[in-house]
C-alpha cells in the first residue's frame, strides 16, 4: 500500500505549496506593508486597514454593484442554462445534436478580451453595426458601451451567450442517466413530450441543479474580473466597477497591498458563510446538499 500512497505525495506538496503556505501573507492585512521592510518587518497597524475600506463609499458602489450583477447572472443565466440542457435532450436526430452542442460550447473557449473586441466593434457609434441598424429607422447613435443604461444587459447577453452551451455539460450528463424505461411507461400512459419533460427529466436531475445552484450561490462575491475588466471603461464605471476591480486598482494602480489583503480576507469568509448558508437551506428545503 505504500507505494500507492506515494503517489499522492506530488499533489499534496503542491496543495501545501501553493495553497496553505501563502495563507501566511494574510498577516499583511493587519500591518502596513511596503516593499523594503517585507511582510514581517512591516509595523502592525490592527484592524486599521479593515476601518479605512469599510468607511470607503467606492466599496461598498463596488460591493453593490457585485452583488447586483451576479443576482442578475443568476437570475438570467443560470435558469436559461436549464432549460437550453432540456431543449438540447429533445432533439431527436443525433447528428443534429451533437452538432447543436458543439457549437454552444464554442464560446466558452473565446476569451473575455476578444469577445469585448467584438461588442466593441457591433456596438461602435461610427460603424458599428446596430448604430447602423437604428440610422435606418432615424434614430440617433447610442454609446452602447459607454452606456451605464446598457452595460447591464450587454453584461448578461454576452455572458448567456458564451456560457450557455458549456453548463449545459452536467446536466446532460444527468439527463442521459435517466432510465429510459420511464419515458416508455410514460409514454404509453399518454404523457407527451411536454409533460415527459416535467415530471421526468425535470425531477430527475434537480439534485444536479441544486449542487450547481449551491456552488453558484459564494459568486455572488466575485463576478469575476476577466469579463468586467474588459467591459469597464470612465463613463460606466459607476455601474461596471465590481470588488474584483476594485481590489485590482488598488493593488496594481495603488500599490495598496494591505487593504486589498484585508478586502480579500473579509471576502473569502462572506463567501465561505453563504456556502454554508446555502447549503443548509437547500437541505432543509429539497434534502439535497453537497455535505
Amino acid at each position: 500500500m505504500l507505494p500507492l500512497y506515494l503517489f499522492i505525495v506530488p499533489g499534496i506538496a503542491l496543495v501545501v505549496m501553493f495553497n496553505y503556505l501563502p495563507m501566511l501573507g494574510l498577516q499583511m492585512a493587519f500591518r502596513d506593508y511596503n516593499f523594503r521592510e517585507g511582510i514581517w518587518g512591516s509595523p502592525w497597524v490592527g484592524w486599521q486597514n479593515f476601518e479605512e475600506f469599510t468607511a470607503s463609499a467606492d466599496f461598498w458602489r463596488a460591493m453593490g454593484n457585485t452583488f447586483l450583477l451576479t443576482m442578475l447572472r443568476l437570475l438570467f443565466v443560470f435558469p436559461t442554462t436549464i432549460l437550453f440542457a432540456l431543449l438540447i435532450n429533445e432533439i431527436r436526430s443525433f447528428a443534429f445534436k451533437r452538432f447543436v452542442q458543439s457549437m454552444s460550447y464554442l464560446p466558452h473557449f473565446i476569451s473575455w478580451i476578444v469577445v469585448v473586441g467584438f461588442l466593441d466593434a457591433f456596438f461602435s457609434i461610427d460603424s458599428g453595426g446596430a448604430n447602423s441598424l437604428l440610422g435606418i429607422f432615424g434614430i440617433e447613435p447610442i454609446a452602447f458601451m459607454g452606456s451605464e443604461t446598457w452595460f447591464r444587459p450587454i453584461f448578461i447577453l454576452s455572458s448567456m451567450w458564451k456560457e450557455i452551451g458549456w453548463g449545459t455539460i452536467l446536466y446532460l450528463a444527468a439527463i442521459a442517466g435517466i432510465n429510459p424505461a420511464l419515458y416508455e411507461a410514460a409514454e404509453l400512459d399518454g404523457a407527451g413530450r411536454f409533460k415527459q419533460m416535467r415530471y421526468i427529466t425535470l425531477p430527475s436531475i434537480f439534485p444536479i441543479i441544486t449542487i450547481v445552484f449551491i456552488l453558484s450561490i459564494p459568486s455572488l462575491l466575485s463576478v469575476g474580473a476577466d469579463q468586467i475588466y474588459a467591459m469597464i471603461n470612465p463613463a460606466n464605471i459607476g455601474v461596471a466597477e465590481v470588488i474584483d476591480t476594485y481590489v485590482l486598482r488598488l493593488g496594481v494602480g495603488q500599490a495598496q497591498y494591505s487593504m486589498t489583503t484585508a478586502i480579500g480576507l473579509v471576502m473569502s469568509f462572506m463567501t465561505t458563510f453563504l456556502l454554508v448558508l446555502s447549503n443548509f437551506i437547500s437541505k432543509r428545503i429539497g434534502g439535497e446538499g453537497i455535505w
